[in-house]
């Protein structure tokens, strides 16, 4: 099934959209496919896929892994649905510090494309079930490059659809953007 790839404004950060095919049973969608995404430009490699489950209102991130174990991420909601973020933290990039964010949802079949060199978190929108996301890796995870910055650190500024109900207080003592450690060129 072919696929979609829309550029974001920030350089880098892609949404991909898969497409389906219905009937009176549901549907059925290939959601990632080396092959289709290729077509399109789209040629990186995965060692590694997470999932994750959220209560509504949970924040996730802003979490990234250091150089050289920097890890791009291909995110999805496979139920339920999230606002999910990606900040750049490329030092010489234009838009340092800027953030793109996108509703990732069971319905829209959208997933988002987070480069290394990026921050990376969500959050749970509020409904009835908990949210599964589902995300492929460039690399394993590596405790010891593991960094975050903090989801409401002023000068980033997401515009959060609502204040979270759950985070973890890790990510809630995360460091404003300008006191994290990043090695992105």
């Amino acid at each position: 099934m072919p696929v979609k790839v829309h550029k974001t404004e920030i350089d880098g950060v892609l949404v991909i959209e898969t497409m389906r095919a219905s009937d009176d049973r549901g549907f059925f969608s290939e959601v990632y496919s080396r092959d289709q995404l290729a077509k399109e430009g789209f040629r990186e490699t995965f060692v590694q896929d997470n999932l994750s489950r959220s209560k509504p209102g949970t924040l996730r991130g802003m979490h990234y892994q250091i150089e050289p174990h920097g890890m791009g991420k291909l995110v999805r909601a496979v139920s339920g649905a999230v606002f999910d973020v990606a900040v750049d933290l490329r030092k010489s990039s234009a838009t340092f510090g800027k953030w793109v964010g996108r509703e990732l949802s069971a319905y829209n079949h959208l997933a988002l494309w987070v480069p290394s060199g990026f921050a990376h978190g969500f959050l749970a929108l509020r409904g009835p079930e908990d949210v599964l996301v589902y995300y492929k890796c460039t690399e394993h995870h590596v405790p010891e490059s593991e960094r975050a910055i903090n989801y409401a650190d002023p000068a980033v500024a997401i515009d959060w659809p609502f204040p979270p109900t759950f985070i973890s207080p890790k990510d809630a003592e995360a460091p404003l953007l300008r006191d994290g450690e990043y090695n992105f060129a």
